[in-house]
């Protein structure tokens, strides 16, 4: 009869510290500066000013709202796409968090190393990009 007096205070304990404003898994749309995201529970898709990304697994962040993904980004250009363009497809990882509504998200090209952005989103919100001419 003790140890059940001792697990209510530790199962209390336990799950106070679970943050209700992290989602175990990324799902809907998400919008902001620069970046739309549409995530669902086997992958996502980005828009960016001119280019467009991929992630090919969930979005499933750890008890701290961080998520580490890879994927893939395709860089844009301007003018019309022509049957027969190849596209170019580059490694990338999507480094971020999420609290509530809002998710921040870290773009680099993994074989350069190169970062092309923080990104700021928030659930539910229209994305703001800019379309190549």
């Amino acid at each position: 009869m003790k140890s059940i007096g001792w697990c209510t205070p530790l199962l209390l304990l336990a799950t106070a510290c679970l943050d209700p404003g992290v989602p175990t898994l990324v799902t809907g749309d998400w919008g902001g500066p620069h970046l739309g995201l549409v995530a669902t529970v086997s992958g996502a898709t980005l828009e960016y000013d001119c280019a467009e990304g991929r992630i090919a697994g969930p979005i499933r962040p750890d008890d701290g709202g961080r998520f580490l993904v890879t994927g893939e980004h395709f860089p844009g250009h301007g003018g019309p796409i022509r049957i027969g363009d190849p596209v170019e497809r580059l490694p990338a990882s999507y480094l971020g968090t999420v609290r509530g509504n809002t998710m921040t998200v870290t773009v680099t090209l993994t074989d350069s190393n190169q970062t092309l952005g923080t990104f700021t989103l928030v659930r539910g919100a229209s994305p703001h990009v800019f379309k190549c001419l």
